[in-house]
């Protein structure tokens, strides 16, 4: 009898991104993104930080002053389909711990990517997530809040 307690696909893919997030150095926010394609195969994934060969402790993180993170840093969806290195990303899924910018909404509208699940949605009456809505149901991007049936997954390294 086969095991009846296992993930399904969205699960699982929200989980890589989750995980990816996990790799961010931002101190307030850490995003992931997965990439996957139509038959369920991880394209790319990405998260928020500085372009490669940026020093993570040469470029400010603050949100306000003279100095921010903000001209500097690499959003996770940008950052996944930069990661993807020019594969087609025509007819993929998306999966996304908080919902796109307007900028990550351009590149994801130019990818090809068909549709994006995400988790959060807390900047949702922000200028640039309004705009990103518009565009992308311009588009014709489907886009959905991932609701689980599970609250979390936990990883063990100690397998005995």
């Amino acid at each position: 009898m086969k095991r009846k307690n296992y993930i399904n696909w969205d699960e699982y893919f929200m989980g890589i991104a989750l995980l990816a997030a996990q790799r961010s150095k931002d101190p307030n926010t850490q995003v992931g993104a997965c990439i996957v394609s139509e038959d369920n195969i991880i394209i790319s994934t990405g998260y928020n930080g500085m372009p490669k060969g940026c020093s993570d402790d040469e470029y400010p993180w603050e949100r306000e002053g003279a100095d921010t993170k903000y001209p500097y840093v690499v959003h996770a969806e940008l950052n996944a389909i930069l990661n993807a290195h020019g594969r087609s990303l025509e007819g993929s899924k998306l999966y996304v711990t908080l919902f796109p910018c307007n900028e990550c909404a351009k590149a994801i509208i130019q990818s090809g990517v068909k549709e994006f699940y995400y988790l959060s949605d807390k900047y949702c009456c922000s200028p640039s997530t309004l705009a990103s809505k518009r565009m992308i149901e311009s588009a014709g991007i489907k886009f959905t809040k991932l609701d689980t049936s599970i609250d979390k997954i936990t990883l063990d390294f100690k397998i005995e």
